[in-house]
């Protein structure tokens, strides 16, 4: 093979690399019903709305920001990959076809997620070190599991010393 034509073949593979992953990426992203997200709704406070948008959005939502490592491979495809995974545990721009229930149920678990300091995962936080939770924030966010009308058991949840 000349080295003309073994250029032009590895021209064209990255570039079937890059659109398969830009591609994964966009399928990631999905739709945002912007009207159906948690941070819509009026009973959400402006607090638990910016929490979850900088702490959860990018894969717990059809909201992910477009940045570096969304548009390189390797990394767009393990984030295509978490993101997917994400919205299937909980996707807060879908959160009006919650019943109630599950609306608790979800917000007791990102309280316990959340003191727990498991999410968001370390290896999200290795590039967005924004997203880190503040004492403040998990309190904001198990606040809101509280309010929802499960007292009793967020009382298990309230936020412990783990949290930085």
């Amino acid at each position: 093979m000349s080295s003309t034509m073994k250029g032009t073949t590895i021209a064209v593979a990255a570039c079937v690399i890059v659109v398969a992953a830009a591609a994964r990426v966009a399928s990631a992203q999905g739709v945002a019903g912007t009207n159906r997200s948690i941070q819509a709704q009026p009973t959400t406070s402006s607090a638990l709305a910016a929490v979850l948008t900088r702490s959860c959005g990018d894969c717990h939502s059809n909201t992910m920001v477009s940045r570096w490592f969304t548009k390189v491979p390797p990394f767009s495809t393990i984030m295509a990959h978490g993101a997917r995974e994400g919205r299937k545990a909980v996707d807060f721009s879908e959160w009006t076809g919650y019943t109630p229930d599950q609306q608790r149920a979800f917000l007791i678990s990102s309280c316990a997620t959340a003191t727990a300091g498991t999410m968001p995962t370390k290896a999200y936080l290795k590039f967005r070190g924004d997203a880190r939770l503040s004492r403040e924030d998990v309190e904001t966010i198990c606040s809101a599991s509280r309010l929802s009308g499960a007292s009793t058991a967020a009382a298990a949840t309230r936020p412990a010393e783990k949290v930085p």
